[in-house]
């Protein structure tokens, strides 16, 4: 089990800059792109194989929790706090206006 997560904490990096990319690149559905980072996880820790003496099956399941992982952080560090962006400029802290 350490080497998974050891596998996934590696990987998780390039799962990230990869649907970032992707995101950048192609318009997609806020739904499915959960899904992608999945798939794109455990696609790179099949591809792996030559970096590890793991079994596949490992391999795909630390690839997966990457790619899950990586989207989750990826949420949590855009969530902004209140209920909607701020575009004024010229705001007034002082007076709220």
């Amino acid at each position: 089990m350490t080497q998974v997560l050891l596998f996934s904490t590696v990987i998780g990096p390039f799962v990230a800059g990869i649907m970032e990319a992707v995101k950048k690149t192609v318009s997609l559905p806020k739904n499915f792109i959960p899904l992608i980072a999945l798939v794109v996880g455990v696609g790179l820790g099949a591809a792996a194989y030559p970096f590890t003496d793991m079994e596949m099956a490992l391999r795909l399941w630390a690839g997966a929790g990457a790619g899950l992982s990586a989207t989750g952080l990826f949420e949590v560090m855009k969530k902004r706090y209140g209920s909607k962006k701020d575009t004024s400029k010229d705001k007034d802290v002082f007076n709220n206006q």
